[in-house]
């Protein structure tokens, strides 16, 4: 993953073990979700597993969640490497009952 000149995140993706995997980094609110939001209902829609690396995730708020949530329901989605941040978030709101959440990258693909 990396920044463009500008700052804002871009987003990688790539097939690994029969799971398509989309490479979140950065801050993601309103402004900034819509890349990954078209990567994750791309991939959704192709793909009956999907498994989103969330480790560099260095912020993300209620749109980051809902999209989240709204993919689950599309495909069998894994959310990889959650930082405190986002762990705490996925408590707090109940999600990391309805999301299927690994430790890592490698445990999401297993």
């Amino acid at each position: 993953m990396s920044h463009g000149p500008d700052g804002k995140a871009t987003t990688v993706q790539y097939e690994q073990d029969g799971a398509w995997v989309v490479v979140a980094h950065g801050d993601y609110d309103t402004n900034t979700l819509a890349p990954l939001e078209e990567a994750l209902d791309t991939a959704a829609r192709k793909h009956t597993r999907v498994v989103v690396d969330v480790s560099g995730v260095s912020f993300a708020d209620s749109t980051f969640l809902n999209l989240l949530l709204r993919i689950h329901q599309v495909t069998a989605l894994r959310v990889a490497g959650p930082p405190r941040q986002l762990r705490h978030l996925l408590e707090i709101t109940g999600a990391d009952t309805v999301l299927d959440t690994r430790e890592n990258i490698q445990d999401a693909l297993t």
